[in-house]
């Protein structure tokens, strides 16, 4: 999984493995960061990354806080690794 530290560090061009949606011979899907890091001086802990697959699939992954103290993330479906992604579909990294 990705850390809001990794996901701060994120550059374009760079290659990140989705964690549980797979190709159709079993493979993590390949999505590559599409465009700038965005992050915020005054919330820290708030950064969007653009992020595409394929011809026309495009998304962010998002760190964004809510005003109650909570977060809203999506960090943990995308993996740094092809293996860390393998790993998190056989439960060794306690996600499904």
């Amino acid at each position: 999984m990705i850390t809001l530290d990794q996901a701060k560090e994120l550059q374009h061009g760079t290659i990140l493995y989705h964690a549980r949606n797979r190709n159709a011979d079993g493979t993590p899907q390949r999505w590559k960061v599409n465009g700038k890091v965005k992050v915020w001086k005054r919330s820290p802990d708030k950064v969007e990354v653009p992020l595409k697959h394929g011809l026309r699939d495009h998304g962010y992954l998002l760190s964004l806080p809510n005003r109650d103290g909570t977060h809203v993330s999506n960090l943990n479906t995308m993996c740094l690794t092809e293996d860390e992604a393998i790993d998190s579909t056989n439960g060794t990294n306690g996600l499904l």
